[in-house]
């Protein structure tokens, strides 16, 4: 990282397109919790181990593969065919998941908004660009509608709402803006994914945790206080200046400078 923080903005652009290139790798896949939906081919099994990884997102990212590998297990290798064609006596199974302060209520609800979503659509990706346009600026309203529809069904475990952020909270919401890059982006690196094509990655926001913001304030990328949802929207209008139309490029950057050397998820 520089260590004179009054560098100008092109020489900036300059180390954090560097640091693009050096961390947007097909190196950096295997060690991260991307690595599950990589297992996949299937649109809607990347959809659904992208979705459920990234929220269980958190802790030791050797402990996040595992878990995540552990559902895959349970859904016998086949995530979509298994929602989609599951019964109720086969939840039993999910009894004993869990990660963290993810329990098995949250896994049973997972299973049973993912089971009920896909008997009506054919990809996740609805869920949110149902609640977006193409002149929408960012993704806010995306988020916003997504907690809304997930938390729609009947019984839903209010306990489960902490898993699944939202801009109305004024979270960050950085596990589900990591998840949106993943499916959103494309390039030719094959790090993301790029499956989704309602939503474009000029609409994305920065999934931005404590190291991310650490690493933005050093840069003088981020002056809000606090680590939430404004910050969320300040530092990605500051990236939108290096590049407007794929502006979480730079998570790969600021990621890779503050946390890639850190086995762990803020």
């Amino acid at each position: 990282m520089p260590t004179n923080l009054n560098i100008n903005q092109q020489e900036l652009k300059s180390y954090l397109d560097s640091c693009v290139k050096k961390f947007n790798s097909p190196n950096f896949i295997e060690n991260d919790p991307i690595s599950i939906p990589h297992q996949f081919s299937k649109k809607q099994d990347i959809e659904i181990m992208g979705f459920w990884v990234s929220m269980l997102a958190w802790g030791q990212r050797k402990t996040i593969i595992n878990k995540a590998n552990e559902l895959i297990q349970l859904m016998d290798g086949a995530p979509f065919d298994y929602i989609i064609n599951h019964e109720e006596k086969d939840r039993k199974a999910f009894l004993n998941f869990k990660h963290r302060t993810f329990q098995s209520i949250d896994t049973l609800y997972f299973l049973t908004f993912l089971q009920n979503f896909y008997k009506k659509n054919k990809s996740l990706e609805n869920a949110f660009s149902n609640h977006i346009s193409t002149t929408s600026e960012n993704v806010e309203a995306a988020l916003k509608g997504f907690h809304e529809q997930f938390f729609s069904l009947p019984n839903a475990p209010n306990r489960t709402r902490k898993h699944v952020s939202t801009p109305i909270r004024n979270s960050a919401c950085k596990r589900l803006n990591m998840f949106l890059r993943w499916m959103v982006r494309e390039d030719t690196n094959g790090v993301d994914f790029g499956i989704w094509k309602k939503i474009k990655p000029a609409q994305l926001l920065i999934p931005l945790d404590v190291h991310v913001d650490r690493v933005a304030r050093r840069l003088n990328l981020l002056e809000r206080k606090q680590t939430d949802w404004k910050s969320v929207i300040e530092l990605t209008n500051k990236l939108k200046h290096f590049d407007a139309k794929d502006p979480v490029k730079y998570d790969f950057a600021l990621f890779g400078i503050g946390v890639l050397e850190k086995d762990q998820f803020a």
